[in-house]
């Protein structure tokens, strides 16, 4: 199923917008798009997503899945959609300190007319030094993703999202 035609809109003023009262304003855009911006769901989920070591992964990963399931039992979508996105980013973000323990996958900085941007920039990337630990944190969050990523009612209602309002 193709993602949303119309990208995540990053020009909304995000700090004030409240998209529990304002559904119509959300895109699901791509990946991760908007996952630390969307409020109030970015104050609900945030304070549980941790993953330090596979066992504060799996409580995380289950307790954000949790959310995921009540948002799902209220058809709230956005709220299913903004769960779905922070267990991605459990994934993403402990593979990127599995593969490099400082975090920085690239050398140097990002240049100035490129901040905010995603990619290398023309810099090199950092040699990879294997954390089984952090390895293991996002296997535990990887898992749980597909959980989101694959149910039923959430492929449904993103679908039925896509069309009312992209």
């Amino acid at each position: 199923m193709p993602e949303n035609n119309r990208a995540f809109n990053y020009d909304l003023d995000y700090r004030t917008l409240n998209l529990r009262e304002q559904p119509e304003l959300y895109r699901v855009g791509k990946g991760e798009m908007g996952v630390l911006l969307v409020r109030p769901y970015k104050d609900e989920i945030l304070p549980y997503w941790r993953f330090k070591t596979p066992d504060i992964a799996r409580e995380s990963s289950e307790k954000i899945y949790q959310l995921f399931l009540d948002y799902k039992e209220k058809g709230d979508f956005i709220g299913m959609d903004m769960a779905r996105k922070f267990l991605q980013m459990g994934y993403t973000r402990s593979r990127r300190y599995a593969n490099h323990k400082t975090g920085q996958k690239y050398n140097g900085p990002v240049p100035d007319d490129k901040k905010g941007q995603s990619g290398a920039h023309g810099r090199d990337q950092l040699p990879r030094e294997e954390d089984p630990v952090k390895a293991e944190s996002a296997r535990i969050f990887y898992g749980k993703y597909l959980e989101a990523r694959e149910d039923a009612d959430y492929k449904k209602l993103k679908k039925e999202w896509q069309q009312k309002y992209g």
